[in-house]
């Protein structure tokens, strides 16, 4: 296995040219590299016919949506983008956690016929307050059969999975069953269920298409590309709130006003997201996940995905073809496009200026655009994502966990910012002994509830002996 301490230690001719994390050849034990097939329907000869085929096919314009976390950030953007455009997509589900007031409201506008709802205390409340608006009762299926009867409601063939953790696992695979379109906003579905999602997309016959902008602008970049022709991924990076702070004034700031950085973390420079992603951009575990994920939708070796930071969020992602083309996708910051393309794939919508997409982009307004390498001493998180990555199996969905549940004590306070990657890779040290190369979903839901666990175990260890900077 890996040794994640040696991360750490690696010296400067032990990485990749022009890349500050480890490569396949400075460390070759537990380094195994899996060229895979892809999970999204990209450079494969039968999906590059398939595609063609759904192109050509004006009856599959129209989309019916399921939405998993109608609530969240994603899903009131999937919803602007279903009320903007009612004449390519119609709303048949939805779901929520406890957000009841906002939820009502989306049943009375956009009428579904299931609605999901996780907190089955609220659903009296819920029943009242969509009575007391007029609107018709949905069928309304509480706790972890709702997101699953969400997910597989009859006639909707997208469903959007806006729901954070792994939350949306089961009514993902439920839904890949039924052959459906997964427009995949859930990174976690991948990065912890990866080696079991794969297998079943093509059993099934279903397709995933990626609903984040970055693997969103990778995969238009790969339309039409045709199979070998991928030659590396080129992952753009905001940099997160802590982008203009040297590692040792973010180190020190740590040290004096732990609080500032709680706080700072917690608000994000470019784009407008959940708490939980916020603050993963600010540790760049977002980043590190990303990578994981690209692993598993375009099937690249780990050693052929770049990151770059990329202040002004213009560049979304990039991708070098076979011949040394590089491939880029650019706009405006705003997560409709990449949402609105993951349900309205392989076909594009006509979208005005101010439905839906604020602004035209215009280079001349850009005037420049700038890139750096990521400090990994500033974001640990990346070099721990990329060995959780290479040694593949149930590791991923440790530090998947174990980084979810770091993320969420670190905002109750329990431990300052560099407490997250610390007690996440101790939880990845820990799951040596039980790691296992080819897990089943009863092994994934197992390695997610004990990661949880673990970092509990070793938030409480870092309580007692804190940090040394």
């Amino acid at each position: 296995m890996l040794p994640l301490k040696l991360l750490s230690i690696l010296p400067v001719a032990a990485v990749l040219p022009g890349s500050l994390w480890p490569s396949r050849s400075a460390i070759q034990s537990g380094c195994t590299v899996r060229m895979i097939n892809p999970a999204a329907p990209v450079l494969e000869d039968d999906k590059l016919r398939d595609l063609v085929t759904r192109m050509l096919d004006s009856s599959l314009v129209k989309k019916k949506v399921a939405l998993l976390g109608a609530t969240g950030s994603i899903g009131t953007q999937t919803l602007d983008i279903c009320r903007e455009y009612p004449e390519y997509f119609e709303v048949i589900s939805l779901s929520a956690g406890s957000n009841v007031e906002l939820l009502a409201q989306q049943v009375a506008e956009f009428r579904p016929a299931v609605v999901g709802l996780a907190v089955a205390e609220k659903e009296v409340e819920l029943r009242e307050r969509i009575k007391a608006l007029g609107a018709s009762m949905p069928e309304i299926v509480c706790g972890d059969a709702g997101q699953i009867a969400v997910a597989t409601a009859p006639g909707a063939d997208t469903v959007v999975t806006g729901v954070v953790g792994c939350a949306g696992l089961l009514p993902t695979i439920e839904a890949i069953k039924l052959g459906r379109t997964i427009a995949l906003a859930n990174k976690e579905t991948l990065i912890a269920g990866g080696p079991v999602i794969l297998p079943l997309l093509k059993q099934y016959g279903s397709v995933m298409t990626p609903a984040d902008s970055e693997h969103s602008a990778i995969f238009q970049c790969l339309q039409g590309v045709p199979p070998g022709a991928l030659r590396r991924i080129i992952l753009t990076a905001s940099g997160g709130a802590f982008r203009d702070f040297s590692t040792a004034e973010l180190r020190q700031l740590n040290v004096e006003q732990p609080e500032l950085v709680r706080k700072k973390a917690s608000t994000h420079p470019n784009w407008d997201m959940g708490a939980k992603i916020t603050v993963d951009s600010a540790t760049m575990m977002n980043k590190g996940l990303e990578v994981i994920e690209a692993h598993y939708l375009f099937g690249a070796d780990y050693d052929e995905i770049d990151i770059v930071v990329h202040a002004q969020s213009i560049i979304h992602s990039a991708v070098e073809t076979a011949d040394s083309s590089i491939i880029a996708q650019l706009g405006w910051p705003d997560m409709r496009l990449p949402i609105l393309y993951s349900m309205s794939w392989p076909h594009r919508v006509p979208v005005d200026y101010g439905r839906g997409i604020d602004e035209k982009f215009d280079f001349v307004k850009l005037s420049s655009m700038s890139f750096t390498a990521p400090d990994v001493q500033k974001y640990p998180c990346i070099p721990l994502a990329y060995a959780a990555g290479r040694q593949g199996g149930t590791m991923t969905c440790a530090l998947n966990a174990a980084n979810e549940k770091a993320n969420e004590l670190f905002r109750q306070g329990r431990f300052d910012f560099f407490g997250i990657p610390e007690v996440i890779e101790r939880t990845m040290t820990a799951h040596e002994v039980d790691f296992t190369v080819s897990p089943s979903l009863d092994d994934v839901v197992a390695v997610d509830a004990w990661a949880r666990e673990q970092v509990l175990a070793e938030s409480e260890k870092l309580r007692r002996a804190p940090i040394l900077l």
